[in-house]
């Protein structure tokens, strides 16, 4: 029997003869658009990524991102700015809004937003250098398919609007004073009108009639008249002043003269001033030029510098009151024989809420306020101060041209 003869048949020829060469090429066709379409996926997920990143870098408030157990997955740009420490990745939420307790579920936002609500919260932080920022806090929960909730919480800085409001309600404040003032002064002033009337009256008749010239019986009567007409003319002028003080400002532009201002202002504070045995030293350059203001708006700044300068004297001293022009300028200068400022704290007098007095003595929006009137009038106001050797205020605003 003939043997037979073999056939070699290399491995590329057996796959075509098995038909594997085709579906090694159906299987590439298959994974390379698998591929394709994860290429696809990918890029509209990084789309969508570097969308939804532009859109967390564009809120202008902080927002941070807790897991379930409450620390910090993700932050925004504007977060160091604020909380630099307490916002990094990793941080706990006790580090920001429950530092002195490991757990509080009644005001943490954090706990209240993983426990499944949603939640509004205030809160106030002070920084090293005294200064308090007021924060609003939305606090929601996010729900994952695997049911481990974290949450989404939104600060907001609302210092500004809240020191506006806490400003709103001390104006509220100091006009409801002021109505009561008005009040209490026309109610004054009334029988003042009689008493220095009458007494002018009496007066008259002793400088016409003599009997009453010569009755040695009332020897002393012209005189004790005198003192009560005198008397009741510089109530009168108090009580106008206080009226003055009272009104509303209308925000009206005028004239003003510097000097007419203190020497209302000085009126008010003359018999504080006597009380505390301070002495008031006026200097004021008699042909000071008029400057353009707001003459109610001008009071209340120099009200306010002559009371601190008061309250800065614990027991006698001297308080000086100076004006003077210089190079097309209106200068006004409170100097005060007080505490005086540290410098520490110099930079920071203007700060609204910012106060050294005790408290419950004031709530620190004098000097605020008047820095924001001055600034309005496009002016400057100065400080030169020493601990313990008194301040000096010098309020500089620009002279009407002739």
């Amino acid at each position: 029997m003939a043997e037979a003869k073999r056939t070699l048949v290399d491995e590329t020829s057996l796959e075509r003869l098995l038909g594997l060469e085709s579906s090694k090429i159906g299987f590439y066709s298959e994974v390379k658009q698998k591929i394709q379409e994860l290429e696809a996926a990918n890029l509209g997920l990084r789309i969508k990524t570097t969308e939804l990143q532009a859109v967390f870098d564009s809120i202008s408030d902080s927002v941070v991102i807790y897991d379930n157990s409450g620390h910090i997955q993700h932050r925004n740009h504007v977060c160091p700015s604020q909380f630099p420490s307490e916002t990094l990745v990793g941080r706990s939420c006790r580090e920001l809004f429950h530092p002195d307790g490991e757990h509080a579920p009644d005001t943490c936002p954090v706990e209240k937003a993983l426990a499944g609500e949603n939640t509004q919260i205030s809160f106030t932080t002070t920084k090293g250098n005294g200064e308090t920022r007021y924060f609003d806090v939305t606090a929601t929960p996010i729900e994952d398919l695997n049911e481990r909730t974290r949450a989404l919480v939104f600060i907001r800085d609302v210092t500004e609007k809240r020191l506006g409001e806490l400003q709103l309600m001390q104006a509220e404040k100091m006009s409801g004073i002021g109505m009561l003032a008005a009040g209490v002064a026309h109610e004054i002033n009334n029988p003042l009108t009689s008493v220095a009337g009458y007494a002018e009256a009496l007066l008259r008749r002793f400088r016409d009639e003599e009997d009453l010239k010569t009755d040695p019986r009332l020897a002393d009567f012209r005189k004790y008249l005198m003192v009560i007409i005198r008397e009741a003319y510089r109530c009168k002028g108090i009580i106008d002043s206080l009226l003055t003080f009272s009104r509303k400002s209308e925000g009206s532009v005028g004239l003003v003269d510097i000097n007419q201002i203190l020497c209302e202002v000085l009126e008010l504070i003359r018999h504080k001033a006597s009380n505390d045995n301070i002495e008031i030293r006026e200097s004021l350059q008699e042909d000071l030029p008029m400057v353009t203001g707001d003459a109610s708006g001008l009071r209340q700044v120099f009200l306010n510098l002559t009371m601190n300068a008061l309250q800065a004297i614990k027991g006698a001293g001297v308080v000086q009151i100076a004006t003077f022009s210089q190079n097309g300028s209106v200068n006004a200068t409170i100097s005060d024989t007080g505490c005086g400022i540290p410098q520490a704290i110099l930079d920071q007098i203007w700060d609204p809420f910012f106060t050294t007095k005790e408290v419950g003595k004031g709530l620190g929006l004098g000097l605020a306020v008047t820095y924001n009137i001055v600034k309005a009038h496009n002016a400057e106001i100065l400080v030169d101060s020493k601990q313990g050797k008194g301040s000096k205020f010098t309020v500089r605003l620009p002279a009407c041209q002739a």
